[in-house]
């Protein structure tokens, strides 16, 4: 079986994947074009090659394996009628995430963007306004891997931790779950929310001013999920309530220079750059491997996705 990868991994881990039994060819993504060589693959490895390599061309593709935990640069509509099985990095990024979470509410609470500010200015000046994140309630919408590793590393500062899913069962580390239906108590409880969740056809827009208007004032708002599950206009609206937001995803990316967000004092903005991390190279090879393992010896893959639905 023959293997497209668009990603190097380096000549050292290519032969790992030839040892299992595969031949391995390697373009890179953002220059791949159909060729004969291309197009003669059964697997796929890659990112987002999808602008210059047309996979409806690609006729023996029965597998697709893709570096990212989203899946929507894949272009469904040239897989329908097409027996491909996809298979995404579920997990990939969730501790460096996590981390970037854990960041951002201390910072938020510490005051540490006035203290930058003051640094920045040679500015010596106490700030009375630090509070603590002991004893707090914090709560994710979803409880995906994501969410458990934050909820993990929060669980040390002695909080409290609820969460969010399809049917509110109990998941590791968080305190109380609640369904879809009723993550009304979370945004009315919580001393900060946390978006984790997946665009779908049922997500996309579900944080609204509904949502915002019964937070706690002087609450934190956290969307490391997908830009377009918030309301961005509706958040724009209530964003004086919160004592901190910190946004690392946008309905539009890159996120426009006369976004109101840039505005704000009370807003964090990063460019879509939670999940970079030295150690994801390393982490990302090892589940693609151990999947190409399980593919060749006929076996169950990790992370399979319904493309359709989005997870």
């Amino acid at each position: 079986m023959k293997i497209l990868f668009t990603i190097n991994y380096g000549e050292e881990k290519f032969q790992k994947v030839r040892d299992l039994g595969y031949e391995v060819v390697y373009y890179p993504e953002n220059t791949v074009a159909n060729n004969e060589d291309t197009d003669s693959a059964d697997i796929l490895v890659t990112y987002n090659p999808f602008e210059t390599l047309d996979i409806s061309k690609m006729n023996k593709l029965k597998y697709i394996q893709t570096s990212s935990v989203g899946v929507d640069q894949i272009p469904k509509q040239k897989l329908l009628g097409r027996e491909i099985v996809i298979a995404n990095n579920k997990g990939g990024y969730s501790i460096p995430i996590s981390e970037w979470i854990v960041m951002y509410i201390l910072q938020i609470y510490k005051n540490s963007k006035k203290f930058y500010e003051q640094q920045q200015n040679k500015k010596w000046k106490m700030n009375f306004e630090m509070t603590e994140i002991y004893g707090r309630k914090i709560g994710f919408i979803g409880t995906g891997t994501i969410a458990t590793e934050g909820a993990k590393r929060l669980k040390a500062f002695g909080v409290e931790i609820w969460g969010v899913n399809t049917t509110g069962s109990d998941k590791k580390y968080f305190d109380k779950c609640f369904s879809t239906q009723n993550m009304d108590n979370i945004f009315k409880e919580c001393d900060a929310v946390v978006c984790t969740i997946p665009a779908t056809k049922d997500t996309i827009g579900i944080i609204n001013k509904d949502k915002f208007k019964i937070m706690k004032e002087g609450s934190i708002f956290i969307n490391v999920g997908r830009g377009n599950i918030i309301n961005e206009e509706d958040l724009i609206d209530y964003i004086d309530k919160f004592r901190g937001v910190a946004l690392d995803v946008f309905q539009n990316e890159p996120l426009e220079e006369d976004s109101k967000f840039w505005e704000f004092d009370n807003v964090i903005i990063t460019p879509h750059n939670s999940w970079v991390s030295d150690k994801n190279n390393e982490r990302n090879f090892n589940m693609i491997y151990n999947n190409l393992k399980n593919y060749i010896n006929e076996k169950s893959l990790n992370n399979l996705m319904d493309i359709y639905k989005g997870y």
